[in-house]
């Protein structure tokens, strides 16, 4: 049922009132002061939602419970579980929502958690997490017999000359960073223009399409993660920059983008 059916309201001054209310839509009730909008929201509609839902209860239960008396009216229909907040604030947090204080937000983050899946912002399909096999697959069918890098993006569009952060990744055995698209050696107090904003990309190897290859450059991320390494993509040593089509082609959904190994670490500048 779509609505709901009240028949024949009288509690306080309604006047033996009918009438229906659609559901999934946002109702106003309005009229003057004393015309029967709280008697017939309140006294009426959330008094039988609530006696209903106290007959659910075992008879042990209802027992230490106070007894709901039935409205003054000849029945309602279509009357799903009710809720209702009060006019003042309960609240002086100003994100605060029906769904807050209710604590039905966190019911709905439970739900969500369970049942709902990851869909790229970019093309709406699904996200899925590959084993290091199904990565390995996608790179040598995308990029048959081609040098390639194998990079992990660790800095987008971030200011900062990130000269301890170059440090410790030589204290961690990496040598080579990709900057702003460019390969650079990482050397003994490199920095960057602290004022401009960088992208980088941690090198982790140049190979061919050969599985061998690529899977040792797999272990290595694996073998990181929680470090240095948040995620692996594959880049044509000869496809152009673009720190837009790296970012969303890697991270959002194409084969390119394969995988999400581990979340990025806190960086240091």
């Amino acid at each position: 049922m779509n609505k709901i059916e009240i028949v024949g309201a009288k509690e306080n001054n309604l006047k033996d009132i009918s009438l229906n209310i659609p559901k999934n839509k946002i109702v106003l009730i309005t009229g003057v002061s004393g015309s029967g909008k709280s008697s017939i929201a309140f006294e009426t509609i959330y008094k039988e939602g609530q006696r209903r839902y106290m007959d659910t209860f075992s008879a042990y239960a209802r027992q230490f419970i106070d007894n709901f008396e039935k409205p003054d009216v000849e029945s309602i229909n279509g009357l799903s579980p009710v809720i209702s907040i009060e006019q003042r604030s309960i609240s002086k947090n100003p994100r605060s929502t029906v769904g807050t204080i209710t604590e039905i937000y966190d019911y709905l983050r439970l739900l969500f958690s369970k049942i709902s899946y990851a869909k790229s912002y970019n093309t709406g399909k699904k996200m899925i997490k590959l084993s290091s096999n199904e990565i390995i697959k996608k790179i040598i069918t995308k990029y048959t017999n081609k040098s390639i890098y194998i990079l992990s993006p660790l800095i987008r569009s971030r200011k900062g000359n990130y000269k301890t952060f170059f440090m410790d990744l030589l204290k961690n055995g990496f040598i080579k960073v990709r900057v702003n698209g460019k390969i650079r050696l990482i050397e003994p107090g490199m920095e960057l223009e602290r004022n401009k904003i960088h992208d980088i990309d941690l090198l982790i190897d140049d190979v061919l399409t050969a599985g061998t290859a690529i899977k040792n450059s797999i272990e290595i991320i694996e073998n990181n993660k929680g470090t240095f390494v948040g995620a692996l993509v594959a880049l044509d040593r000869e496809e152009p920059y673009d720190s837009d089509k790296t970012f969303q082609e890697f991270y959002a959904e194409q084969g390119i983008k394969i995988h999400s190994i581990a979340k990025i670490s806190e960086l240091k500048k």
